[in-house]
């Protein structure tokens, strides 16, 4: 369990009484929220700007649904580093991948994905930059599948541990249903989200130039009612969501504008209503922009 003191001062700075004092009015306020439902809720919140971070139940572990599309998308940036792959190298479009749990092959049903379109381009090479968009704007499971299969889940999961996500798992690809059924899933907390976009937030997770190739895609999210339908109209936000049945996540980065971002990451699970949990996200969004962008005192 990471320690608080430690990210403290890895934000680089330790705040005041006064101003602890004023994250124990952001936490009554958010978590008088999270009380009006039944929901289960792992938030973190890390403002680097004015060295705050907040976390309710950030270590709850939850599984990790599509949000663990932001450490595929964080390795690639870096084997792009790395000069292993060009933004501009292609990959063969296949639907057939190999289980976890004992090699045999599984194919993904295009009505358990949240995109289509990339179904149409099978036996068709397609470069890795658009593989990498669709998997964070509209969350393709099938260019996800081939990323992770290009890059290994293991090193995936060894970058993000070295990035300070030390508790994050990554250990397959989506619909892998044998995996599922014996509990082999890719898991993730809040606060190990919140690490990596940090990361991202202040280009220590890349070079620049992957950095911005990485934040565009996450600028161009196209599922936006959890954490930007509480903001106003017109505050960027890079994000990726992730969903499956009674479970919704929003991993941000916020830019209110005239300020430095900040990190923002909702875990939710409990509740069978999709419009639910997203109205409830949104809210928790809503408190922590009006309490972050208010004077510095």
């Amino acid at each position: 369990m990471r320690n608080p003191c430690l990210v403290a001062l890895l934000l680089g700075a330790v705040a005041t009484p006064a101003r602890s004092q004023d994250l124990g009015s952001l936490r009554a306020a958010l978590e008088s929220r999270i009380g009006q439902d039944t929901a289960v809720v792992g938030l973190s919140f890390l403002d680097p700007a004015r060295g705050d971070s907040l976390d309710i139940q950030g270590g709850l572990r939850f599984h990790a649904a599509s949000t663990m599309k932001v450490p595929v998308l964080i390795e690639l940036g870096r084997r792009v580093d790395g000069g292993e792959l060009k933004w501009d190298d292609s990959l063969l479009v296949h639907n057939e991948f190999r289980s976890l749990v004992d090699g045999s092959t599984y194919v993904l049903d295009l009505k358990d994905d949240s995109d289509s379109s990339m179904y149409t381009h099978e036996g068709q090479r397609l470069p890795i930059r658009q593989l990498a968009s669709i998997m964070i704007t509209r969350s393709s499971n099938l260019a996800t599948n081939l990323l992770i299969t290009r890059l290994d889940p293991k090193r995936v999961d060894a970058t993000a541990h070295k990035l300070g996500a030390d508790s994050i798992h990554v250990l397959r690809g989506v619909e892998d249903g044998k995996a599922y059924a014996k509990g082999m899933n890719n898991t993730t907390t809040a606060r190990d989200l919140a690490v990596l976009l940090r990361g991202l937030a202040k280009g220590s997770a890349a070079s620049p130039a992957s950095t911005r190739v990485m934040l565009d895609m996450l600028l161009g999210q196209e599922f936006n009612d959890g954490i930007p339908a509480g903001l106003p109209p017109g505050v960027k936000v890079a994000h990726k969501t992730g969903e499956i049945t009674a479970l919704l996540h929003d991993a941000a980065i916020i830019y209110p504008p005239g300020r430095e971002p900040y990190v923002l990451v909702i875990l939710t699970r409990g509740l069978p209503e999709h419009d639910s949990l997203a109205k409830l996200q949104a809210d928790l969004s809503r408190v922590v922009y009006d309490w972050a962008t208010r004077p510095a005192s």
